[in-house]
């Protein structure tokens, strides 16, 4: 560590501060990161690359990977920013629970898609990046980021069964943002049956790298339920409205029930608040902070053709930052 903290302090000050939590993150894993100034001596771009090597075992998963990184930063009048990582790997936790906590890891083979747009275009990363072992309780997503711009994230789990009693269905229904199911049981006197569902999960994640907006954040995956974002998420500031779009098997759902929320940039709670979507399936939510924002719905419909189940639900998920 040494040689390069003496490399840093080479560096304007100013620069220093701008990419010294950069080089920090370094300090964990055997990489060699290096600055170098345009050849007439001024700092305007710079950047700074890193190889890595990761062997070792976890929970009984060998592992053996490289890696290569080029991150490009251009100082303007409000000091260094990044402008375009290359290589880099953004690694994404996927919370099975609530927003803040996740109960468990999604295990590998539940996986029916993972889906990444970039810059470049969409593509399919192999399953192998989807980590459910490092952590009994949170699942990570290893995806490479390529050029500066906005990407799309989405993960598509296959269907599960569960059997809840009349209570504790009823108060799922009650917590989780599912009022039309709850009313029709009350309207057909079914409160106290219990109930058999067979549900699955559908999540994306709008993710900006660097400074420069993309097309594409609005990419449909053809999940069975989904939320499309028609305007990019990252052009937002506090005040503005997010308009989104609720597909449930491609097509968009009037009057389906949408909770938004998350935790504004020093990590307080942002209240959560429902809505309902339009004619077309568009739902307006009022970003009202910076933050990690969430906007999400459950659409559950009464089983009638398969008689082992008596409803299926289908769940969708977006997750976006406002800066």
């Amino acid at each position: 560590m040494p040689d390069r903290r003496a490399r840093l302090d080479t560096l304007l000050e100013d620069h220093a501060r701008a990419v010294g939590d950069f080089l920090s993150r370094a300090e964990a894993i055997d990489a060699h990161r290096w600055l170098t100034p345009r050849a007439e001596g001024k700092w305007t771009p710079a950047w700074a690359t890193s190889t890595s090597t990761t062997q070792g075992e976890v929970r009984g998963r060998a592992i053996n990977s490289a890696g290569a990184e080029l991150m490009v930063l251009v100082r303007g009048a409000d000091g260094w920013k990044i402008s375009a990582i290359h290589g880099a790997t953004i690694s994404v936790r996927v919370l099975n629970g609530t927003f803040s906590k996740s109960e468990n890891a999604v295990a590998r083979d539940r996986l029916r898609d993972i889906s990444l747009v970039t810059p470049d275009g969409v593509t399919h990363p192999d399953t192998s990046e989807w980590d459910d072992r490092s952590d009994t309780t949170t699942s990570v997503l290893r995806v490479r980021a390529g050029p500066s711009g906005t990407y799309v994230i989405g993960a598509s789990v296959r269907p599960r069964e569960l059997r809840l009693e009349a209570k504790e269905f009823n108060a799922y229904l009650a917590s989780d943002g599912v009022p039309d199911a709850l009313e029709a049981r009350r309207r057909n006197d079914q409160l106290n049956a219990p109930a058999r569902e067979r549900y699955s999960k559908h999540v994306k994640a709008v993710v900006q790298v660097g400074d420069r907006r993309t097309a594409g954040y609005d990419a449909a995956f053809g999940y069975p339920a989904e939320l499309i974002p028609l305007d990019n998420p990252y052009a937002l500031k506090s005040g503005g409205t997010l308009r989104v779009r609720a597909l449930v098997d491609g097509e968009p759902v009037a009057n389906q029930f949408v909770i938004a929320g998350g935790r504004t940039a020093s990590g307080a709670r942002i209240a959560q608040r429902s809505m309902r979507t339009d004619s077309a399936g568009v739902a307006r939510v009022r970003v009202t902070s910076r933050g990690a924002w969430y906007v999400k719905f459950i659409h559950m419909e009464r089983a009638t053709a398969d008689t082992t189940i008596d409803y299926e639900s289908k769940w969708a998920t977006l997750t976006f930052g406002v800066r």
